[in-house]
């Protein structure tokens, strides 16, 4: 297992210097449909190639040693983790390639004027989340034992996307508190409703409405305006 949550964001991060090369050529809508394009030919991949992946029925037995075996063993494990990557990407986010990230968001024109080479920046930024989700996948799948496609199919980036519009965009906080409250509406509605779907597609639309900044985002502006005060 150790050998294998090292080489996750390192393999993930491989694989987001070859996908944001292309993919930070493009922006708003088109970035996103590219790199929708892209999940599918990776899941295409998994699909067909069975010699290596066991195609529809997966990889199995992937579990941790017996030292991590227990629940709240890997749960303190995953939690650690969690914490020093989110930690790291905070920092990251306040250094001068955070800002240099920030600038070429908000303003790309003068971010390119001040000598930014701004898709450059955003490539790295590219590899950095591609790194981070690798952390994050090779808990999972040591959690869960196995892997199988559909991990990487189009409907799961999706409910990422959803995770992170929840909790609220350009924070570091807000995809966690996402995570947190999607993933609970959906244990708990599963558990009380056959439409559990219908459900939780109106909870997250009526959440998106109501804090259209994201969870963490609404709380965040809520605290600064009793700061100032």
């Amino acid at each position: 297992m150790a050998a294998g949550l090292v080489l996750a964001p390192l393999l993930a991060g491989l694989a987001g210097v070859v996908f944001g090369y292309f993919c930070v050529r493009l922006s708003g809508v088109y970035l996103a449909m590219l790199t929708l394009a892209f999940a599918q030919i990776c899941w295409s991949v998994t699909f067909q190639w069975v010699e290596v992946t066991g195609g529809d029925n997966g990889v199995l037995g992937v579990w941790p040693p017996d030292w991590a075996r227990g629940k709240l063993t890997f749960y303190y494990l995953a939690l650690i983790l969690c914490l020093a990557l989110t930690l790291l990407l905070r920092r990251v986010i306040r250094s001068p390639f955070g800002y240099a990230l920030r600038a070429g968001r908000d303003s790309p024109l003068r971010a390119e004027a001040i000598g930014i080479d701004v898709m450059r920046v955003q490539w790295a930024g590219f590899v950095v989340a591609a790194a981070s989700a690798g952390v994050a996948g090779g808990l999972f799948a040591y959690l869960k034992g196995s892997v199988f496609p559909t991990y990487i199919s189009i409907p799961k980036s999706v409910d990422a996307l959803l995770m992170v519009l929840l909790g609220g965009v350009q924070t570091v906080s807000g995809p966690i508190v996402g995570a947190v409250i999607y993933a609970g509406l959906h244990e708990h509605l599963v558990r009380v409703t056959e439409y559990w779907r219908l459900v939780l597609g109106l909870a997250i639309v009526g959440l998106v409405l109501a804090f259209p900044q994201g969870i963490a985002g609404f709380a965040a502006r809520r605290w600064e305006a009793k700061r100032g005060e």
